[in-house]
């Protein structure tokens, strides 16, 4: 008897906690919401739009589509892994330490992360397929990129001399000098980089652009010590294809400067001929920037390129410093390396001896040329003397599935089995004026925001 009225309070009791959650509006609701399962149509769909088509739609480098259900499902478990372990998509930042603050950030958040695995491990459900989100609407190929932001097609397009890869070959490297055709200094404030063709494609590993021209000695000095030039301008590699520049920075090209070009091709079982093509952007002639932006090649081998010597089956690290002359933003980080490449670190050691790390690649992957570029409030505002640290690392064993064979010396060169190590970063200079007042207007902004990266 007493067990039974101890069940009868205890029902009713529960009756009456049920009844008090039912009448909270939206509880049970929002209960019911968050142990609901994933669908591909409502709730994984919307994210392959936003962050993966790009890639994984029909006749673009991805080795599959991710469109449409039918498309994603033979790939679901292999899916979950790549999203969980965090490669794809392709964003090898490490998220545990330095600014994490991006204009370009293509990574998924954790809640997506979890949605995916959720949504495999329930079996990979469809779906009402009437919750599909509307299809996603690329540019053509033969459409600039740039060209809706900025009103048409760029001011300026400069071109590579053709070169014909043969059918069958080693790779090659191809380096004409172009003149750019200006006759008058003008400021760039965007450009594009890409193979002529879609079959360009195929053969084109890597093409960079570098700015060749005269430079004052003033400029040599401060913004390029042993650079001898404006420096590298622009790359095209898979994963990168072009830049904008801050507002009020820009690059300065001069009157009669040259485009010197430097394009890996790799065969592609049939002969092709092709070129790279240069877009580029001008300020208007009477609105020029405030600030000079240049692209340096900061190394991360202490000495230079011809003191990098890896010995077979061995783990081994490197770094370079770099001072700054002048006061500057940092734009972005680009590690590159090849493929016994494992991580690069950039840090700010500033004149008051603080070391602040800024950035570091921990997975460095061959396949992707990711350029991080830092939103407005997180790039560095560093004072001239701040030491940048550019440290290295590799994995010449076994243990590195990239490695070709862990049982070679490796050294300094351009072929992809052979290694490099350097931070491509876009720097904006500033005199000591225009220095304290962006610091001045970074501080206020943060504090009015609650936060923020100085």
């Amino acid at each position: 008897m007493e067990r039974t009225d101890r069940f009868r309070r205890g029902w009713s009791l529960g009756v009456l906690a049920l009844a008090a959650i039912l009448a909270v509006p939206g509880m049970a609701l929002a209960q019911d919401g968050a142990d609901a399962t994933p669908t591909f149509s409502k709730d994984v769909a919307p994210i392959f739009r936003a962050q993966c088509e790009a890639c994984h739609r029909p006749g673009y480098i991805a080795p599959m589509s991710l469109q449409t259900y039918a498309e994603v499902r033979p790939w679901a478990r292999s899916i979950k892994n790549r999203v969980e372990t965090r490669q794809m998509p392709p964003w090898h930042i490490d998220k545990a330490v330095g600014i994490q603050d991006f204009q370009n950030d293509r990574s998924l958040t954790n809640a997506e992360i979890d949605t995916i695995v959720r949504w495999v491990d329930a079996g990979a459900p469809r779906g009402n397929p009437a919750d599909m989100p509307p299809p996603a609407v690329f540019a053509d190929d033969d459409v600039w990129n740039f060209a809706d932001q900025f009103g048409g097609p760029p001011d300026l397009i400069v071109k590579s001399t053709p070169y014909t890869m043969p059918a069958l070959s080693q790779d090659r490297w191809w380096k004409p000098t172009v003149p750019t055709g200006l006759t008058e200094d003008r400021w760039l404030r965007a450009s594009e980089i890409r193979p002529s063709t879609v079959a360009g494609r195929r053969i084109t590993h890597h093409a960079l652009a570098r700015l060749r021209q005269a430079e004052d000695d003033a400029d040599r000095e401060s913004l390029l010590p042993g650079a001898g030039g404006a420096g590298l301008l622009m790359e095209w590699a898979v994963g990168k294809q072009g830049e904008i520049m801050r507002e009020n920075s820009g690059k300065l090209m001069k009157a009669g400067s040259k485009i010197a070009w430097d394009i890996h091709y790799s065969s592609a079982g049939e002969e092709i001929t092709d070129s790279a093509e240069l877009g580029l952007y001008f300020y208007p002639k009477d609105q020029p920037p405030k600030h000079r932006q240049v692209l340096s090649i900061w190394m991360g081998i202490e000495g230079g390129p011809s003191n990098l010597l890896i010995p077979p089956n061995t783990v081994m690290s490197t770094e370079q410093y770099h001072v700054m002359r002048q006061n500057g933003r940092i734009e972005n980080f680009q590690a590159h390396q090849h493929l016994r490449g494992k991580g690069m670190q950039m840090s700010a050691i500033m004149p008051n001896g603080r070391t602040r790390v800024l950035s570091r690649v921990s997975n460095f992957n061959f396949n992707w040329h990711n350029n991080y570029v830092y939103a407005d409030d997180a790039a560095p505002l560093l004072p001239k003397g701040t030491i940048i640290e550019i440290k290295s690392w590799w994995d010449n064993t076994s243990a590195n599935r990239s490695n070709p064979d862990p049982n070679q010396w490796v050294g300094w060169g351009d072929r992809t089995v052979d290694e490099m190590a350097h931070a491509w970063v876009n720097v904006t200079y500033m005199d000591d004026e225009d220095f304290e007042a962006a610091e001045a207007e970074r501080k206020a902004r943060t504090e009015t925001d609650g936060g923020g990266a100085q």
